[in-house]
């Protein structure tokens, strides 16, 4: 071999449109019906979550998670023009560029497959981004193409030459849903903008100020003073949830419904009770963020609701996207909602990963 190659998506694309009544139902399964079922929510001022869980589990043992892999420095993520530090062994023939907003180069020097989420946040380089598209990543990877978006736009210059994680949270469901369902970046930055306008009155004239002289997500998110607003919410429902996960582990909990104002808004489920353990710390945060950057109307979740939400993906349109032998990422919509379905096709898997899925 020559040495690695920089890759770009290596995915096919197939859109198809369907029928009032077809499309996948996800969260049915043969003849037990519903493969997902919604416990009575736990919830802390205008947030709400409701526990999921499922008739089947998955054994996720083997896949690497981004903050992992980026905690061993076996996976780095770098800006576009910068790819030739991140690879080991013989230096390919790699094309010039220089960075791009939208773009990222990442490598997998792991043994094992990297999972990447959509709305997982990483800082550095010439701008904080935040992942656009769920993906498997296999063991040993060619440096790949990594779809992003900006969420510091008043920044283009270097911090350092590559890229952390924002280990605190995830974006909020809000700023997810920008770069997820409608990948537009004005769309992202409104968001992130919106976010910061929400916090800066909760908190102190110095801690404003700061929030003020950033543009950048993280940055805000990361203040000590939002920090604690979003602990406030968060931490009780965490300790609440590994509670409840304890007690759930043999029902198989993998997931969450979530309500703001009484709204059901968004799910995150997946395929083991260990996956959603190790995501859930900054997913709950990310909620929490949502929750405080929307105003409390008072509103009451509903249990039926919630049910009801997970077992409605039926789809109008569903756009399928592949990287044969590794994973299939379908996009299902029908007005009503966008879900998105990462399934591995890696040897001895042929599950789905991860589901999200979010109201229009």
């Amino acid at each position: 071999m020559k040495g690695k190659q920089i890759l770009g998506l290596g995915v096919m694309t197939v859109v198809m449109v369907l029928g009032l009544l077809g499309g996948t139902n996800i969260g049915e399964s043969g003849e037990t019906g519903s493969a997902y079922k919604v416990l009575e929510p736990l919830s802390r001022g205008n947030l709400s979550i409701f526990p999921v869980v499922s008739n089947s589990s998955h054994d996720t043992r083997n896949f690497l998670t981004l903050d992992d892999g980026l905690r061993s420095g076996e996976v780095v993520v770098s800006e576009a023009g910068s790819i030739e530090p991140l690879i080991r062994g013989p230096r390919p023939a790699i094309p010039h560029g220089g960075a791009e907003v939208n773009r990222l180069v990442l490598v997998n020097n792991s043994e094992h497959p990297l999972i990447l989420l959509a709305g997982e946040i990483v800082t550095g380089g010439k701008q904080d981004r935040v992942v656009g598209k769920d993906r498997i990543v296999p063991a040993n990877s060619d440096p790949i193409d990594l779809a992003v978006f900006c969420v510091e736009p008043g920044r283009w210059v270097a911090s350092k030459p590559d890229f952390g994680s924002f280990q605190t949270q995830m974006a909020q469901p809000s700023v997810r849903r920008g770069a997820m369902a409608d990948q537009n970046q004005q769309k992202v930055w409104a968001e992130v903008h919106a976010s910061a306008a929400a916090v800066a009155p909760m908190v102190s004239a110095p801690a404003a100020e700061a929030i003020g002289s950033t543009s950048s997500y993280a940055g805000v998110m990361g203040n000590e003073e939002v920090k604690r607003r979003v602990n406030s919410v968060a931490v009780p429902l965490e300790q609440s949830f590994q509670g409840l996960m304890r007690e759930l582990r043999e029902r198989d909990a993998v997931g969450v419904v979530v309500a703001v104002n009484g709204e059901i808004i968004w799910a995150d489920l997946f395929a083991s009770t260990a996956l959603l353990q190790k995501y859930w710390p900054k997913l709950i945060r990310s909620y929490a963020a949502e929750a405080l950057t929307r105003s409390n109307s008072g509103g009451r979740p509903n249990l039926k609701n919630a049910q009801a939400f997970l077992e409605d993906f039926g789809a109008r349109r569903e756009t399928v996207e592949t990287e044969p032998g590794v994973y299939r990422r379908t996009e299902h919509q029908n007005g009503k909602f966008v879900a998105f379905e990462l399934t591995s096709l890696l040897p001895g898997t042929g599950f789905d990963v991860h589901i999200a899925k979010m109201v229009e």
